[in-house]
């Protein structure tokens, strides 16, 4: 059993690789939900959405998130009213928040919910909330306190981030499973994703950063860093600001005492020596998820360092 911390593009670009690998049925996914963001009145969950599109091929592949073929007409239309697009939902996408909201308004847990939508999705895989409490992904700017989606698509992360904060973490509980998943599998693996605002908000449920440091599972990370830079998203331009070097190596930092093996990219081979000083075993391979055949053979390259101790 496989058991994949989640969140973003680059998580659900390495489970579409995953499950052409092992069987959807032996996979969990634990998805982040720091991101979860009200819009017109719905609560909106991008990451976990993000996992279920790309896992039941609908994702639009152009943009990573958001469903192929979609229309707008709701948001052209909001937008005549006077409402705010900075956070643009297409028609089908909001059907999901539409169903979401009354399922939470109606007191349904999330883990429930998410389960739901996985199956109506046709997916076999367990994909799991990281908690059915609210976590809020904060970012500290000069100005103050932002939401997370304020910071990553309203201002378009032209923020200098002075810290991140994960407020209602403290009192929140893991959903029920996650901690289960974590010490239940086989391997987990934590998925090429921002190690500060996708990884970091799974980790700071109370709990799970130490199932996973208790855990006797294969414990893999694969940096989303490549040669310094991120192929998607703010991770780069955080870890620099937060004083944190910008780098495979930086990020095997971050997950040292959580993890056994350190998947970083060819372009950064000269790094292994360093991430294994660490008291982790590096693979180096491509990790750059350029098509579905690569994708696949990240996963098949992942799975194999993990068999080989």
């Amino acid at each position: 059993m496989y058991t994949v911390f989640a969140g973003g593009v680059g998580a659900s670009r390495f489970l579409q690789g995953l499950v052409q690998v092992v069987p959807q049925e032996d996979v969990t996914i634990v998805s982040n939900t720091g991101d979860d963001v009200e819009m017109f009145g719905l609560h909106v969950s991008p990451d976990t959405d993000i996992v279920l599109y790309a896992l039941a091929g609908a994702v639009n592949p152009e943009t990573g998130w958001g469903l192929t073929g979609d229309t707008f007409a709701v948001v052209d239309q909001l937008q005549r009213f006077g409402y705010e697009r900075w956070f643009n939902l297409g028609d089908r996408d909001l059907a999901m928040a539409i169903h979401r909201t009354r399922l939470l308004r109606e007191g349904r847990p999330m883990h429930e919910i998410v389960a739901g939508l996985a199956r109506s999705w046709g997916l076999g895989c367990t994909v799991l909330p990281m908690t059915n409490g609210r976590i809020e992904t904060r970012i500290v700017g000069p100005d103050g306190e932002l939401p997370f989606q304020d910071y990553m698509v309203r201002l378009r992360t032209e923020v200098d981030v002075r810290e991140v904060v994960f407020a209602g973490a403290t009192g929140a509980l893991p959903a029920p499973g996650v901690l289960d998943a974590v010490s239940g599998a086989s391997a987990v693996i934590l998925a090429p994703s921002n190690p500060l605002v996708s990884i970091g908000p799974i980790l700071a449920v109370p709990g799970v950063r130490e199932a996973l440091a208790g855990s006797r599972a294969k414990r893999a990370a694969i940096s989303p860093i490549i040669a310094g830079q991120v192929v998607k998203g703010p991770a780069a331009n955080m870890m620099r600001t937060l004083g944190h070097e910008v780098s495979a190596l930086g990020v095997a930092r971050l997950y040292a005492g959580l993890i056994d093996l350190m998947v970083i990219d060819e372009q950064d081979r000269a790094l292994a020596p360093a991430v294994e000083a660490l008291g982790l075993r590096c693979l180096v391979t491509d990790t750059m998820m350029t098509s579905p055949e690569r994708k696949t053979q990240l996963a098949r390259d992942v799975l194999a360092g993990l068999d080989a101790f």
